[in-house]
């Protein structure tokens, strides 16, 4: 059984994530932000065909998905997962901004955006209307709130 964390729990079940990035360094570092916010990384995936074949492996709750991957996009991931029985919540992630990506961001197979700005762990408000929080529950009751539109 896995170890409990009060704030990320749901009758003692944790989230789990596969975060998918093709720079090395950012995996750690959106792993170990993750892991302290009380989610479980169950791997990591540096391409898109990687990320499919992980997917289909480990079964995550949430897949943090770059847009921007060395063999194909990651809105071509996010449509493929989407296709599958039970598919994970995919938030598309990207260096870039959400205005950067136009309306393909409204019509994504993922249920969110956050720029690797605002996971990197500034508390500042996030810049777009495309941006969510995750909050860590069960597979079967995830929860995004949408951030607040900045003034």
């Amino acid at each position: 059984m896995r170890a409990r964390a009060a704030s990320a729990t749901i009758a003692g079940v944790r989230t789990t994530v596969l975060i998918v990035d093709d720079h090395e360094a950012f995996r750690q570092s959106a792993s170990a932000l993750l892991e302290a916010e009380g989610f479980v990384v169950l791997g990591e995936a540096a391409d898109g065909g990687a990320a499919l074949l992980e997917c289909e492996r480990l079964r995550p709750d949430v897949v943090l998905l770059d847009i921007q991957l060395p063999d194909v996009d990651g809105f071509t991931v996010a449509e493929r997962l989407a296709a599958v029985r039970e598919p994970p919540t995919v938030v598309l992630i990207s260096s870039r901004e959400a205005e950067a990506y136009g309306p393909r961001l409204d019509t994504a197979a993922a249920r969110g955006f956050i720029s690797k700005r605002e996971l990197s762990g500034r508390r500042d408000q996030p810049t777009s209307p495309h941006a969510i929080r995750l909050q860590p529950v069960t597979r079967s009751g995830i929860q995004w709130r949408a951030s607040p539109q900045p003034k």
